[in-house]
């Protein structure tokens, strides 16, 4: 890798990690080593360092090759301009900070016809050297020397004094100044445009009619919040700091003539000064300030965002469970399937138990049916529309001992339900009996089906459609392959989606698995993916670990023991005289084997400890056991909600700001991040996570505005 030594260093300083560490992870990067599989299987070239570490690296590493293929950019056209020296090539090679580099390149970046162009192409810029010597008495009569085609003494001033106000703008001690300045002291200011004021959808940023902030305390969700009311048209935003006291600092930079015949033309270039700041600097300055703050904003948004899915995709699963998944709704009845124990689709149908139709006796009926003809092991309940509503008919309708019924997530269904994925596996069936199975699913196995669906389609987080898009993609897709990873995927049941995000596969080796498992049956061993077309070796190493084969011959193919070292395993049961299984079921066994024996320039202790661990629980699921939940009976309609009440709820999202929980009255109330917890809290997410059951207090109610603002504090959940 070229910069390899470079990039190391810079890493590792900005990290804070071992730089031998940073230099074999960027090695196994370039060699097309996934984050997952570096994490897991090679902790002794990396010093241990976990998956987000590893993360970080590869980020930083994408950022400091773009910064390369930049400079390379810059060196060419500074080059082809005759401009280069020893010292400027020396400059940009040890630069390393996108700013700054842009900064050195400024003075010789292509621009569009500036009026300092203009007036060096009149001949004006030996009158601007003159002037900056400051040593013309009578400045106006040295300027009449340049009058010529029209331009007479005046213009000529003018003209030298653009050339120094784009010097000014363009000077790295000048930006720097001004970029200290609104690091320091800049405001952000938002205001309501007055055509928009009194409009409904304006009302949603009505905190930010007349709002005024110090830019480095303004939060990233009331900074995207802003910025969407901007782009909306709703709101005007701009940055200000004493611009007087700006230029006066500015000012203060410009060399003392020499003597007093000197002053004129001092007083010209403070009057350039000005000008370059307001019209030049001052803009550039800006534009870069909203632009880094708006990144930083974005970073944070995604970061939660990124959180959000991570708690989503590992929650609890249900397992292989004969399921039925019920789309509730009012008018349009409630949509019921009933699944096998792997998911498939046995029997479909509609039921109307609530008004208006009401056919509640026969509903009762057909669910009593299809819970004993398909029997029925649990039930889903989306909790969208009368979820509430339909989980208390079913209660009432079964007979007891009935399955457990459980509300489950059904943001994102209706997104599935219309996508090729979901019209490729049921091209029979419409959107509604689609989006039934997707809830039904979700309990069984909520990581493997929620893959199937565009992460920003799930409902999680804040302002997903307003930050980089690309970056965004990248972070949920590094998400969704870690979590994935993580759990680990039955080789023989996943679907080609689920596949795609396993260590080293993608769309294609995925496809290619589903239809090799179609021809010649089940996976009976990992070593049979080598007979997959288009699975070669680099491609085997990164993904055996992480898919499961629980009926293999060998135990170890059910298992996180990569196949490399399956070897080592074979060793600890020979030298325990015994079978692999025996060690997996005896712990006798496994205690008395002394690690520290198997230890070669290959394996160390990191990975031999993890391979006993993982004897311990083969396979095991890292996803915490499912529970169920019921709303308080109490409260049906906001209107029922009174302050000091105590209930349960779910957390739905987490943003900066705090946790949305569903209390069962069709809207979600506000536990605000100062109200989360007895303890000041900067970050909900290290408090509360996704679909989490908790006990809230109400502690206002605001009809009106159908909000609903929940506490926490001093309850045990």
């Amino acid at each position: 890798m070229d910069n390899l030594k470079i990039f190391t260093q810079l890493i590792s300083t900005e990290l804070h990690l071992q730089e031998h560490a940073v230099e074999n992870t960027l090695k196994l990067l370039d060699e097309g080593c996934t984050i997952p599989f570096i994490s897991r299987y090679r902790k002794e070239r990396t010093g241990g360092l976990d998956e987000v570490q590893i993360a970080a690296i590869s980020n930083r590493c994408e950022r400091l090759q773009e910064i390369a293929k930049r400079k390379d950019t810059i060196v060419k056209t500074i080059t082809e301009q005759q401009k280069m020296t020893p010292d400027l090539q020396k400059r940009i090679d040890d630069c390393w900070d996108s700013t700054v580099l842009e900064d050195i390149y400024l003075p010789y970046k292509p621009k569009r016809r500036t009026r300092a162009q203009v007036a060096r192409e009149q001949g004006l810029e030996p009158l601007a050297q003159l002037l900056l010597m400051q040593r013309e008495a009578h400045p106006e009569q040295a300027a009449k020397r340049f009058a010529k085609d029209g331009l007479n003494a005046e213009a000529c001033i003018k003209g030298a004094q653009d050339i120094i106000a784009e010097q000014v703008s363009e000077e790295e001690r000048s930006r720097n100044m001004v970029r200290s300045t609104f690091r320091r002291e800049a405001f952000i200011v938002s205001s309501v445009v007055k055509s928009k004021k009194d409009t409904d959808e304006a009302q949603k940023y009505r905190d930010y009619f007349d709002w005024e902030e110090p830019l480095k305390r303004c939060s990233s969700h009331r900074l995207l919040a802003m910025q969407r009311g901007e782009s909306e048209g709703i709101l005007r935003l701009h940055l200000t700091i004493d611009d007087e006291e700006t230029v006066s600092r500015l000012k203060r930079n410009i060399p003392q003539p020499p003597s007093r015949e000197g002053r004129a033309c001092h007083r010209l270039i403070e009057e350039a000064v000005e000008d370059g700041y307001k019209r030049l600097l001052l803009p550039s300055i800006e534009t870069e300030f909203i632009n880094l703050s708006k990144e930083k904003a974005d970073e944070e948004a995604i970061r939660v965002f990124a959180e959000n899915l991570r708690q989503l995709l590992l929650s609890a699963p249900l397992g292989q469970k004969r399921v039925m998944g019920i789309d509730p709704g009012f008018r349009t009845g409630c949509k019921v399937v009933c699944l096998d124990d792997q998911g498939n689709l046995l029997h479909h149908e509609a039921i109307f138990p609530h008004p208006p139709v009401n056919h509640r006796m026969q509903a009762t009926i057909h669910l009593q049916q299809m819970v004993k003809n398909y029997r029925i092991e649990a039930i889903a309940i989306g909790n969208g529309t009368a979820s509430r509503e339909t989980k208390e008919f079913v209660g009432e309708a079964l007979e007891k001992p009935a399955p457990a019924v459980y509300l489950v997530s059904e943001d994102g269904a209706s997104v599935y339900s219309a996508s090729k994925v979901a019209r490729d596996e049921f091209p029979d069936e419409d959107v509604t009996v689609r989006g039934a199975v997707s809830i039904g699913r979700r309990l069984m196995d909520p990581l493997a089906e929620l893959v199937k669906i565009d992460p920003k389609s799930i409902g999680v987080g804040q302002y997903q459609h307003d930050v980089d898009q690309t970056k965004l993609k990248h972070s949920l897709d590094q998400t969704i392959e870690s979590c994935v990873n993580l759990v680990g995927v039955n080789l023989n049941t996943a679907s080609q989606h689920l596949l795609t995000y396993v260590s080293g596969l993608g769309p294609v080796l995925a496809k290619n698995i589903v239809d090799y498992r179609k021809e010649h049956g089940a996976f009976t061993s990992r070593s049979q993916l080598k007979k997959v077309p288009r699975l070669g070796p680099a491609a085997f190493q990164q993904c055996a670990g992480f898919l499961r084969i629980p009926e293999a011959e060998n135990p170890l193919d059910n298992s996180a023991v990569h196949p490399e070292r399956y070897a080592v395993v074979e060793q600890m049961a020979k030298d325990c005289h015994c079978k692999v299984s025996d060690l997996i079921s005896n712990k006798d066994l496994r205690t008395g084997i002394d690690i520290r024996r198997y230890v070669n320039d290959e394996v160390g202790l990191p990975t031999l400890t993890d391979i006993i661990k993982e004897l311990e629980k083969p396979g095991r699921d890292p996803r915490e056991q499912i529970e169920e939940f019921a709303f308080d009976e109490r409260v049906q309609t906001v209107e029922d909600l009174h302050e000091g009440m105590e209930l349960p709820g779910i957390i739905t999202n987490i943003t900066n700001f705090g946790a949305f929980v569903d209390i069962g009255v069709h809207q979600d109330g506000l536990v605000h991040v100062s109200q989360l917890a007895d303890r000041y809290v900067s970050d909900p997410t290290q408090v509360v996570r996704l679909h989490q059951h908790v006990r809230v207090r109400v502690l206002g109610v605001d009809l009106r505005r159908n909000r609903i603002s929940l506490s926490m504090k001093g309850i045990k959940s």
